[in-house]
Order: C-alpha cells, then structure tokens, then sequence
C-alpha cells in the first residue's frame, strides 16, 4: 500500500487548499479539584462519541475527519510502559517530558529521523531518555485512513541540569520541536514529510488521528489503560466540510481545540512573519533565533492559531491574557465597558491585530482549562457542573448523562466572554476576575495617555498640497475615470454619505477578457463567508464592529513597553485632504513621516513601470533603516505627460510583502495618496493589501468639480467630501462583514480576495499568497493598460477631446462603453422569439449569447464541453420528465415585476417544473387555481434572512420549503429593495411598509454554521 503524505494536497488546478473549511464539534470535562483519575479519561471519550454526529466520514464509513484527545500527563502510566516497552527509568513530574510523533513507517527513515532529533535534544542541553512504540490497532479503519497512517512513536526527554524550573524546561521543548522540524522537514531523509509533534510537554499529552470518534480508544491502546490518569480531559471531533482530512490536522493541538473559523488568517500569517524580525525575549534569549517560522505554513487555521497562542503563553504571558489579545471583545464602540479594560484592548490592538472569525476555542496549558467565543457569538458553548466538582463544556449541552439533582450550574459561553477552571486554584474563575487581573496588571492606561495620538488632536497643517499644474480631466482621465463613475457611485457618496445601489447582474467581461482598459482593481474578486461561515450583520450589529486604523511602528510583541502605544489613532482608513496633511505634516517624537513617489517614466514602458517598484522598494529600505521612518506615504501626485501613475494596489501590496520578505514591515505603516481610488472595492483592496490610511485626492478634486458643474446641487464641498470618506469607510466594513471579519484592523493585510486573470508570477511577486485559479495577464499587460489611458489623457488635441471623460458604460450599456451581454442586439433577438413564436429566432439568439461569451465575456464562455460516446435516444429520459427537474431562480416579487414573477409561476406549473418565489412572499390570491387550470402558485416557497411574506398560509401552500442560510445573488450581503420600489401592493405582500426601503439581514440570525441545522 502506497503512503500519503500529511496534510492537504499541493495546490493544483482550480483547487488551492487556502479555501478549505470545517466544522467541528468540542468538548472537555475537567475536575475542579485537580483529581487525577481514569474515569476522567472515560468521561472524556464519552463526550467524544456522544458527538460523533458533528464529526464526518466520507464514502468509507470507517475513515474519519478526525478525532483526538489532550489529558494531561499520567505519570503513573508511562513510568509503567516506559520501563516495559523501552527499558526508560522516567524521572519524577517536571523533571521529563512525553510527546506523541507521527513518524513515517519505513523502519530505516524513522532510525535516521529519530537519530536527528535526539541529536537535536542533546544541543539544547536536554537529555533523551528513548522512545516506545505507541501500540494500536488499524483493523476498523477504512483504507483511506490506512493509506495515510502514520507509525506513532512516544518520546521522552529529561529536564538538563541547567534548565532552572518547569517553565524553562516547557521552553526548551518548544525550542526541540521547531529546530526539530527546521532540520529534518528540509532534510533529504525519505519519509521526513510524515513527521509531525502531535504534542511534546511535561505537562499534557494528545492521542489524535484520522479517525471517528467512535474509532479513537480503540485504535490507541494506551487509553484504554486503567492507569491512564488525568483531571483535564479535552476532546474534539472534526467535519471537514470540503477539506480533504489528514492525521496531523486532527485535533487537539497542543494549546487548543476550535470549532469555527480565521477569516483573517492570510493577514495573521503575514503579520506574524513580519513580527519574526523584532522578536526579542528575556525569557527565550538566543534561542529565539531559532524558532521561526512561527506558523507552520502547511497548518490549517486552528494550528496556526494554535502556534501564536503557544508562543505568546511561553514568552511570559498567562493562557487567559494572551486569550484576550488574539480574540479581544468588542471595545471600541462599547460605552459602558470599564475603562481599564476598554485601555487594555486599545494597549494591545497597537501590538497586534484581531484574530477574527467564527469560533468555539477551548484551551488549556495543563493546569487550568477553558473556553472563550468570538466577539459575535457564533458557534455554541453549553457547560455544566455538579455536585461533585466536575466540570462539562461542549458544543452542546448532553454530551455526558447526570441525575438533574446533581447539577448545581448551567450556562452557556457569552460572545467575547472566558470561561475557566482552574484546577491548581481548585475553582470555576469567572469572566470578570480573569480580566480585572489581567487588566491590572500594568497601566495601560497611563502609557496610552503618554504616548498614543489621535488625529483629532494633531494641529491642522497650515496649508494643503498646491493645486496640480495639469488639469483635472486630462488626470481623470489618466486614472480612469468615467463619467457613469461620477453620475452613478460617486454622487451618493458625496451627497448623502452612503454607497449606490443598484440592481441589475453584471453582464460585462472579466477585466482580463476585456477590451477596454481595466483598472488593476478589477482583477480581483472578494472572498465572502460561506459553508460553515456567516457573514456579520454590520447594519444591526455595529456595535460589534470597528473601523480604526493605527499609524506608525510596532513594538516587539514578546516583549512589551510602554512606548509601543506610541502610535497614532484613526477612526477610519480614508482621509480628506485636511486630515491627510495632518498626517504628512506630524512632527513628534517617535513619529517620522516620509514620502516616495508612485510613478514611472511613460516612455519606459513595461521596463519603466518594473524599475520603478525596484526605485521604491530600496528608496523605502533606505528610509526605514537610515532615515528611520516610520509612516512611509506613497504618492502619485504629479501624473503629467512624461510620468504615469503607478497602480495604487501593485504599490501599496509590491512594497508591503517587500517589507515583509526584508524584515521590516513591522517598523513602518503604509499610507497612500492617489488618484485611482475611487469606489468601495477599491478602498476594500488597498487595506486588504497593507495600506493604513488612504487619500484620494483626485476624488475629492472630483467632487469639487462636480459641485461646479451642478452635479451636486446644494451640497457643501467639505460635507461633500466628509460624506464620501464616511460611505467609503462604511463600505470597507461591510465588506470586512461580509467576510465574516469585525474589524477593520483585522481586515488590513488580511488578502481576502482572489485574482481572476492575473499571471502567477505577478501573484509570487506583489501579491504573496493570493490564489489566482486561471493565470492571466503579465506586468507587461498591467502597464499596457496604464500608458493606454496616459496616452488618451495626454494625446495631442487634434486627435483627442482632453476635457469630456468617456461614458463608461460598466453598469449601464453605452455604445462607446464596455461590452455587455445583454445588449440592444441580443435583448431585440430574445423579444422578437418571444413575440413571433419563431423558434429560429430564438436560436438565434442563443447562438449569439454563447458566441459572445466564448469570445467577449465569461470565464465559462472559454470551456468547451469534452466529447463523450453517443448513446441511444432511447436510454435518454423523456422530455417530459426532464423538465420536472427545471426550476427558475429565486426571484423575489418586488425586485421583478408582478407579471414576470407570475408569468414564471405558470410555465414551471405547465411543465411539471419549479418557480421559486424568492424572499419576498407571494400574493395569497396566486394560490387559488386560475379558471383556465393554469395556477400561479409558485412550488418553492423561500424562507429568507429578512422573513418578508412568510406566513403559515405560505408555507402551508409550498411543494418545497428553501431556507436560505444567506444571499447567493448577493454573497455575504443582505438582499435590498430600495424604499422607492416599495408600492402598496409589494409592502400589502411582504407585510411592510409602503415607501420603507427593506434590507435582509446577511445572515440568517437563526442559521450561523452547519451544527445550527
């Protein structure tokens, strides 16, 4: 039988294991009072199997998820098998430590790989004692699980004489294993892919593979040893909902098990390898040199969680506090929370970003044991006690059986709330006094007063940027602007502070097919919470939202000063020119501000566009270690006809992952004045990409242009433009929203977006670790783009109107403008079928769509269907029974019209198919049969986020019930009907009112993962 390696598959085709996801179920039982025993152990494993339903299988049956357990070590045990199975004399507690290896099974590649890592003990001044062979047993795994078993080793390592106490000790073990795996990963020993540290500890112990939960005790032996002692017992079973399962992504971890989801995970891993370069830590000293990476990059979200977690904890902080920095409650905008705590969390959201998403995090370091959720609340945590000092938290309440009368406290985990046992202490601590310890820790209070600034309290600069010397079309124009970009996206803004919203699908090319030049901003796609992921209900939960944005360098998160607060504080990411130049101007101590141009010789070409990224990146090494800025601005001021601007998003995302490579992100902020910036995705993706602070100052000259021109009657150009940073700061959280993340510090640097058309090499270049699926175009093809709108903006004027934008056309079809598919030849053919009945013509018609897709619009356009053998027409179902299985899109009444919503009714109904009705109810009168026998009655009834028309006498008139978790023609945002669609007869039938404009909420409030189902 052929081995598989751990872990997912390389990334490969349009598969990239980056989008995997799960959900899980967890749980622990812990005995208040420390007592060791077996029944722990038993208990433990009861809540394992008593959630096998949150677990998963796949084809096979008998190979699992994955299942595993954390106790804590059962000292007892090992010095029995130690001294039988390996002729090991253990020492007493804390003086050892046990740790479970996957290790390859070829006898010769574990000898060589075992040899490593004993040498590697001996170099840290630690002793290896040997190693066992764990025993178990792989007759009831499927041969998937069999394919991929590893051979499980147990280590076991003496405290060196120089080693002080348990704490050094735990750190020289952290030390082992990445050196451990730094040298035998990149080694040429065969089998070094399947080596992994389940766990190396002198306190906890995890048994974990790919197995049900059913299978766990019984595929290894040791648990079902009666010595097998402990009072922390701490379970997990994993569905791997479109993840390929593997041994070593099991859980528990050696901190943690997780139910959820990192939605930010792209931007942690980013920060945290840009961190690596200022870590410094009385407590590691040298040996801190040795341990990056700190995140396994071949982990999944929880292990990487997991890694930070660990290393936090080991440089000195307790489990609970470094708890609290990664998964911080809501703050920012929570008035009545205690000022000493709000100061903690502001303190260290100056030394690192939330870690947001979806989660149920249970934790231990062997001695107490808890749970915290995110700071939305959702995934599920039920707990009990009882009289007999035990404590049982999981996914859900049940997982162990009780007599009533011996349960003395139920509960459930708060959103952003901690729940603890601590068995030293021999007691339940609760949410309030772990943090009021913690919080006082330090005055963090007092060092934020000394040291952060906020915007609002920098002087005003005495004057702003001079006005360009070129004109303001020529530069519209050399950024790509439209007139339908100011009449349809920018007026809201401006004028009333809030995004356009439209309804219509989008039936124009992707920017790689076409033929028109595309903004850089164009290649790429948001990402949106999806599978076992809700998006956040940023309009009905605000409060649970946050926009700030710090400026400056960060300190040295193992080890934190006062002074690493000295930061300055924005209530959100896009600036106005007045605030702008407050920035630019900042003359304090700490705070240095530098400025590199974002532009290239246009008669350079491709060639110029690529040396000037070279000019910037060392321009920005040289200023951030000589000069020692710390707020580096990129500017694109000054386009004219020799310079052309440099795309905002390669300069901003090229120098941040530069930095990064170089060690030196973490000792500057990005910040960005351009000109190409103009709606929400644009703001979205900047931010997503490194930038802190964004200043578009073309479209503030925009506006006041259009203010000019009585495009924006009766509106202020300072509210105007304060309206504008206010619906594009709003815009960047509801699309953070629709990721699931909370935060806008979360969501900065966070890459949560694909390219769609992009060159892998570009990708590998400027945007480390973004998926791009297809390839697409080169560096030579982004500056062809670039210097095709230079030269229409600085052609000669003979051949060129320099003052009128073009139409633009993106989102509403202009002769001159972008293609659509839905054009005036292509909807004329489709009515004409309609009206005149002739088949021909509709043929026509499609024959156009599919041509037009192929060649000018739809990434499914350029697929072809591959041939297959003919068969019979006789084996082919009748057509009549075919179209059972048709069902129309859910539509809602309101976003169609009366007639088309029941016109589709009745073609469904005539031909045995299924009309949806969409979120928006369906008039009662419909389902009453029409005297011609036809019936208006759609089958499927859809029971939405925003409930709209749902009644029992519609639901009781359903043939099919759709219960829609959250949007598809929408993701991650709200279904909308403007007010000014909301007729009488729509609001009589949605049961709202006339004139109010309805949005659903993103998610559905009763539906936030799989398990809610």
């Amino acid at each position: 039988m052929t081995a598989i390696r751990l872990g997912p598959p390389p990334k490969q085709g349009l598969y990239d294991p980056q989008f995997e996801h799960d959900a899980c179920g967890v749980g622990f039982v812990v005995d208040i009072k420390g007592r060791k025993s077996n029944n722990v152990v038993k208990q433990a494993i009861q809540i394992l199997k008593n959630l096998d339903h949150r677990g998963a299988s796949g084809a096979e049956v008998n190979t699992g998820d994955g299942a595993g357990i954390l106790i804590q070590l059962p000292h007892a045990f090992l010095r029995k098998v130690a001294k039988k199975d390996a002729r090991i004399n253990l020492p007493e507690p804390g003086f050892y430590a046990a740790g479970n290896i996957f290790m390859p099974r070829n006898a010769t590649q574990r000898r060589k790989i075992e040899e490593v890592f004993a040498r590697v003990v001996q170099a840290e001044g630690q002793i290896y004692l040997g190693a066992r062979t764990v025993p178990t047993d792989n007759s009831m795994l499927g041969e998937t699980a069999k394919a991929a078993e590893p051979f499980v080793r147990q280590v076991f390592i003496g405290r060196g004489p120089d080693t002080a106490d348990e704490n050094e000790f735990e750190r020289k073990l952290y030390v082992i294993r990445k050196r451990a795996y730094n040298e035998i990963r990149v080694s040429t020993i065969g089998g070094a892919e399947f080596w992994y540290v389940v766990s190396l500890s002198h306190k906890t112990l995890v048994y974990k593979g790919m197995l049900t939960t059913m299978q766990l005790d019984a595929f290894f032996l040791d648990l079902q040893n009666p010595l097998m002692e402990t009072a922390i017992g701490l379970v997990h079973s994993r569905f791997s909902t479109n993840t390929f399962p593997s041994w070593d992504r099991a859980h528990p971890y050696r901190c943690i098990a997780h139910n959820g989801e990192i939605n930010t995970l792209r931007g942690n891993i980013n920060w945290m390898r840009a961190r690596e370069a200022l870590f410094e830590s009385p407590l590691f000293g040298d040996d801190i040199k040795k341990i990056p990476p700190i995140v396994n990059p071949n982990g999944s979200d929880s292990s990487m969680f997991d890694n930070v977690l660990e290393l936090l904890v080991l440089s000195g902080r307790s489990m609970p506090h470094a708890v609290m920095m990664m998964i911080p409650e809501p703050w920012s905008k929570h008035a009545s929370m205690d000022p000493a705590r709000k100061a903690f969390y502001q303190y260290h959201s100056s030394l690192m970003e939330p870690w947001d998403g979806p989660a149920d995090i249970s934790f231990t370091d062997g001695k107490r044991i808890g749970a915290v959720l995110d700071r939305n609340g959702l995934r599920p945590g039920r707990y009990y006690v009882t009289k007999d000092d035990l404590v049982v938290m999981a996914s859900e309440a049940g997982v162990l059986e009780f007599p009533p009368e011996n349960i003395v406290r139920k509960g459930r985990l708060q959103p952003g709330r901690m729940f603890l046992v601590d068995t030293e202490l021999g007691r339940i601590v609760e949410d309030e006094e772990i943090k009021a310890q913690i919080i006082n820790e330090r005055p963090y209070a007092e060092w934020l007063k000394q040291f952060l600034v906020h915007l609002k309290d920098l002087p005003a600069a005495p004057e702003l940027p001079a006005p360009e010397p070129v004109a303001l079309a020529k530069r519209q124009v050399a950024f790509g602007y439209t007139f339908e970009d100011q009449r349809l996206l920018m007026t809201p803004m401006a004028r009333d502070g809030v995004e356009a919203v439209g309804s219509m699908g989008n039936d124009t090319p992707l920017a790689a097919l076409s033929h028109k030049s595309r903004l850089l901003y164009d290649y790429f796609k948001q990402l949106f919470a999806q599978v076992t992921n809700p998006p956040i209900d940023c309009i009905r939960e605000e409060i649970i939202t946050s926009s700030e944005v710090w400026l400056g360098a960060e300190g040295n998160l193992l080890d934190p000063r006062p002074g690493d607060c000295r930061r300055v504080e924005l209530a959100g990411p896009v600036l106005t020119n007045e605030e702008f130049a407050k920035i630019r101007r900042i003359q304090l101590p700490g705070l240095k501000v530098g400025t590199l141009r974002a532009l290239f010789r246009a008669e350079r070409g491709e060639d110029g566009l690529v040396e000037a990224m070279e000019d910037i990146r060392a321009e920005a090494k040289r200023m951030i270690e000589d000069d020692e800025v710390n707020i580096l601005i990129l500017s694109d001021r000054g386009v004219n006809k020799d310079f052309a601007p440099i795309p905002s998003l390669l300069a901003v995302s090229g120098l941040h992952h530069f930095l990064i490579r170089q060690g030196l992100r973490m000792k500057v902020s990005l910040a960005i004045e351009t000109g190409d910036a103009r709606e929400v995705h644009h703001f979205a993706l900047l931010i997503g990409y490194g930038c802190s602070v964004i200043n578009p100052y073309v479209a503030f000259e925009t506006i006041e242009g259009m203010i000019r021109d009585e495009m924006l009657p009766n509106v202020e150009y300072t509210l105007a433009c304060k309206n504008f940073a206010k619906a594009a700061t709003k815009g960047v959280v509801k699309v953070a929203s629709k990721m699931g993340i909370s935060a806008v510090q979360s969501y900065h640097g966070a890459q949560v977006f694909e390219a769609v058309g992009l060159r892998q090499d570009v990708i590998d270049e400027y945007f480390s670790g973004t998926a791009s699926r297809v390839g697409g175009i080169g560096l030579d093809v982004v500056a062809r783009e670039v210097l095709m709108r230079h030269t229409a903006a600085f052609a000669d004027r003979k051949r060129a109107l320099q003052t009128e934008l073009p139409s633009g056309g993106q989102y509403q079809y202009r002769a001159d403008g972008e293609f659509h598919l839905f054009n005036p030849e292509s909807i004329h053919r489709l009515q004409k079928s309609v009206r005149t009945g002739s088949y021909a013509t509709y043929k026509s018609y499609a024959e156009l769509i599919d041509d037009r897709a192929k060649n000018l619009s739809t990434l499914r356009g350029l697929l072809d269907f591959k041939q297959g053998e003919s068969i019979s027409i006789d084996e082919v179902e009748s057509v009549e029974d075919l179209m059972k299985r048709f069902k129309t899109g859910a539509m809602s009444y309101g976003s169609i019209s009366k007639e088309a919503h029941e016109t589709l009714a009745i073609a469904m109904n005539r031909v045995g198919g299924k009309s949806n009705t969409g979120e928006g109810g369906e008039d009662p009168d419909r389902y009453v049969p029409m005297e011609n026998g036809d019936s208006k009655n759609s089958a499927i009834k859809q029971v939405a986020s925003g409930r709209f028309g749902v009644t029992s006498n519609y639901l009781v008139n359903a043939k099919e019930i759709q219960i829609k978790m959250a949007q598809g023609a929408k993701p991650g945002e709200g279904g909308q009907l403007p007010g000014t669609k909301v007729y009488p007869w729509i609001a009589k039938t949605r049961h709202t009112t006339a004139g109010v404009g309805l949005i659903s909420p993103p998610p559905h409030h009763d539906i936030y993962s799989i398990e809610d189902l």
